[in-house]
């Protein structure tokens, strides 16, 4: 379901006062959260600075054995991100990248990406264009979601959630059903391409959909050290407000894989390792010092920005993600803080397929059949700007290219 709301300054009136008169010492407990923010930042700043990995590294082959360690799952779960190497063979990848350059040179993508719908999505953060590419069906595209290597990753990563809590079973973790989203394909030199730190996933809805302030009861009852950033107690009965590029299935972690080799100044991906920082997002609108109409600048279909005059606390903890290379993926936390640096001052493209984790529930069941039809089209799935670019794409990935495995993905089985 979508969340409609008529008179925004109205609710968020109404809410911010609800929420006020629950938790009467909200100041006390935002300055609570905000000493532990600054105490989980502290510490990412110093491995930092001793050349440790801020973000956890693993190897695929750790996960197929089942040879990560219980120390690495807390460390992921403390810092809701993670590296994984060797997701895919280098071999395979680079193919798949050179064919995804032939995809968009034969088919004419650039020229058509010159009149493509505007996407608005964006448009609050200080950076806001990212090099992002409108395919979703490239046969390379097709072929990453189903393989069974990178669903094997997202199972694992699934499994670090609680999804059964309050009584509930929430989701099944052994299924992943298909999001199709983008591709990110940045040239070098390229400047002002990127993106200043923001949640996506959710952003006014959080204080105002009854279901959000489900999710994050025990931030707002001041209980914070309850809380459990991969409890997934109501996070699928959300509702989003309706807009293009918002993402309405639910999606444990965002995540990509890289096409090409990449890293710090490659205008690559940067996060602010902290899982539950979002408590501090949530509690600091509360605070006397912003509007009663405002939640610290956000906006209604638009990600959520993380701004530097509200959120102090958060700014030093930006952390560009290490050295990638073809076949390795990074998953981070749907909560998490993240962005993409303005400039790519590497020699080659910067480039990467955009694939998250997702899980078998009611809320990601119902966007597959529009996606599925989108498939069939060669249309744009539902969540996006309906440019209908790759309808007759040469090279688009068909129903031919489906395993049992990608039918089952994407709901045609």
């Amino acid at each position: 379901m979508s969340l409609v709301i008529e008179n925004l300054p109205e609710a968020i009136r109404t809410s911010k006062a609800n929420l006020r008169k629950a938790l009467p010492n909200y100041s006390e407990i935002f300055h609570e959260v905000e000493a532990e923010m600054n105490r989980k930042i502290a510490q990412i700043i110093k491995e930092r600075e001793a050349g440790e990995a801020v973000i956890p590294i693993l190897q695929y082959d750790e996960i197929v054995s089942g040879a990560v360690t219980s120390k690495g799952i807390a460390t992921i779960r403390e810092r809701g991100a993670c590296i994984i190497r060797g997701v895919f063979p280098t071999q395979q990848v680079r193919d798949w990248d050179d064919e995804i350059g032939k995809y968009v040179e034969v088919n004419g993508l650039d020229e058509k990406l010159m009149h493509r719908a505007e996407d608005k999505y964006f448009g609050t953060l200080a950076s806001a264009k990212p090099q992002i590419y409108g395919i979703y069906w490239s046969r390379p595209q097709v072929m990453a979601r189903q393989s069974d290597s990178l669903t094997r990753t997202r199972v694992f990563l699934n499994k670090l959630w609680k999804s059964e809590s309050e009584g509930r079973v929430h989701f099944d973790p052994e299924q992943t059903p298909v999001y199709a989203d983008r591709i990110r394909r940045r040239p070098p030199g390229s400047a002002s391409l990127g993106l200043s730190p923001h949640v996506d996933g959710g952003s006014v809805e959080r204080w105002l959909d009854e279901n959000f302030r489900k999710v994050y009861r025990h931030v707002f009852s001041g209980n914070w050290r309850e809380y459990d950033a991969f409890d997934a107690a109501y996070r699928p009965d959300v509702q989003e407000i309706p807009s293009p590029a918002v993402c309405s299935m639910f999606r444990t972690f965002q995540g990509w894989t890289a096409l090409t080799r990449q890293g710090k100044g490659d205008g690559t991906l940067q996060l602010i390792p902290i899982v539950n920082s979002m408590m501090y997002i949530l509690l600091r609108s509360l605070q006397d010092d912003v509007a009663e109409d405002d939640l610290c600048g956000a906006e209604p279909g638009r990600a959520l920005s993380v701004h530097s005059k509200w959120h102090t606390a958060l700014a030093n903890g930006l952390t560009s993600i290490p050295l990638m290379q073809p076949g390795d993926a990074v998953f981070w936390h749907s909560d998490v803080v993240h962005s993409v640096e303005d400039a790519h001052n590497g020699d080659g493209y910067s480039s990467v397929m955009y694939i998250g984790c997702t899980v078998g529930c009611a809320k990601n069941t119902a966007y597959l059949p529009g996606q599925s039809a989108s498939f069939l089209a060669g249309k744009t799935p539902p969540d996006f700007p309906a440019d209908n670019f790759e309808v007759d794409f040469v090279g688009r990935g068909t129903e031919a290219d489906l395993t049992p495995l990608g039918k089952s993905q994407l709901g045609l089985s």
